[in-house]
């Protein structure tokens, strides 16, 4: 993909992981802003910095949308970047060490007691309200997807989609395999038996057909378990709610599927990288969030269908819903053009055409509305879910803790040491909680 004529995509900075430790000694929040609102002066001409992570199709609509925004601003021009999720945070980290992260940037939050934290993050309560005055028009946008961008009483970031977890699966998959998909309101132990019974009947396949990936790997998975059962997994003062046995015993849910070799390999999925054997079609089922269902279809060529969470222990899903979020920096040149985009991705209902359900559903009616929704349609798909979903969304998201990412990271890194025979499941939860006691501490 070319960059926009009138644009320069600006290259993003590599750095060793390390850097994220940097953040703590960067500037602080004293050297933030003030926190009063500036007024945009439509004849200064200002240029923003954009950044965003994804892929090209993503970029493709970022690119449409800025142009938008440039037509209506002819004072700001727009230097975009984009790459992916991994070299994202990685860029991010190292333009924080220095206070020069993108005035504007996508924003997940996963990061964001993270940024916000270490002062990296523009407050921009000053410039919420209600009506064409506020900086931050927050008429159409409910409360409770405000509040997932606050910590403490300051709004750092600011919510333009939702998503929720979702179980996919490839009907042209399952047919191969001579079964049906799991029934609607199936528990993670209905789960488990069903990735067993597809593993079986797809060993004599070339190649071999697996029902699921080892699932018990995946960090949200298990985050979205807890909240099942009943345990908040991070505490409003940052720190953990769950203990060593609740993470063991989720673990050890998965050790019959792994001691069968019923998941997909771990080695072949590290081959496969940055694809997966969901999107190889070599792979029955995957859970992930529902925005994840048109990169799904175009990695598969097939149409994929969704499902709920498995429910929990007492039958009911309790799933929550995610904000997608975008964020200004604390030290922007240019607060009131931050919080003019920021308004722009909220509210501008041509956003909702242009991006449709590849952020998530938009979080205001007004996109929604602009939506182009073709029947069987991606879009159509991801909005009929949550939309039927609605009542067993019943769960506030979990506020992730600070360091959230690299958490995720080593979830992720001991499962696949889990997954070859590397670790046992009490190796495995002793070295996580020594990272986290480290992290959080």
């Amino acid at each position: 993909m070319k960059p926009s004529p009138r644009r320069r995509r600006l290259a993003a900075v590599a750095a060793p992981a390390a850097v994220v430790a940097l953040l703590a000694s960067s500037c602080g929040a004293d050297d933030a802003p003030s926190g009063v609102a500036e007024t945009l002066d439509p004849d200064e001409k200002i240029t923003l910095t954009v950044a965003w992570w994804g892929d090209d199709d993503r970029a493709a609509r970022y690119e449409e949308a800025l142009d938008l925004f440039e037509e209506q601003h002819p004072n700001i021009t727009i230097q975009s970047s984009f790459v992916s999720f991994d070299d994202y945070w990685t860029a991010r980290a190292t333009e924080a060490a220095g206070s020069s992260l993108p005035d504007v940037m996508q924003f997940d939050s996963s990061y964001l007691r993270e940024y916000a934290g270490t002062g990296q993050l523009l407050d921009v309560t000053p410039y919420l309200g209600e009506g064409d005055d506020a900086g931050i028009d927050t008429t159409q946008v409910a409360p409770e997807l405000i509040d997932s961008g606050k910590i403490d009483d300051a709004v750092y970031a600011v919510p333009t989609a939702t998503n929720t977890w979702a179980t996919f699966y490839n009907p042209s998959v399952v047919e191969k395999l001579g079964l049906e998909p799991p029934a609607d309101g199936f528990t993670w132990d209905d789960l488990a038996s069903w990735t067993a019974e597809a593993s079986e009947a797809g060993a004599g396949k070339d190649p071999a057909l697996y029902g699921a990936n080892d699932y018990t790997g995946v960090f949200w998975a298990f985050l979205q378990h807890l909240v099942q059962e009943g345990v908040t997994p991070f505490t409003d003062d940052g720190e953990l709610g769950f203990t060593k046995d609740d993470m063991a015993e989720w673990l050890h849910s998965g050790d019959a599927l792994r001691e069968a070799g019923a998941v997909f390999p771990v080695k072949r999925a590290q081959q496969l990288a940055p694809e997966s054997g969901f999107t190889r079609n070599e792979q029955a089922l995957e859970m992930s969030w529902d925005n994840f269902l048109a990169g799904y279809a175009a990695g598969t060529g097939q149409d994929i269908e969704m499902l709920p969470t498995p429910a929990g222990s007492d039958g009911e899903k309790h799933m929550f819903a995610r904000t997608f979020q975008m964020a200004g920096s604390a030290h922007t040149e240019h607060p009131a053009a931050v919080a003019a985009l920021l308004d722009f991705f909220v509210n501008e209902p041509e956003l909702g055409r242009i991006f449709g359900t590849s952020k998530g559903v938009p979080a205001t009616q007004a996109q929604r509305d602009a939506m182009e929704l073709e029947p069987g349609s991606v879009d159509e798909k991801v909005v009929q879910y949550e939309e039927e979903r609605a009542d067993d969304i019943t769960e506030p998201a979990p506020i992730p803790v600070e360091g959230f990412g690299a958490l995720e990271a080593e979830f992720k890194r001991l499962g696949e040491e889990l997954a070859y025979g590397n670790i046992t499941v009490d190796e495995f939860v002793d070295q996580w909680f020594s990272m986290a006691d480290s992290q959080l501490s």
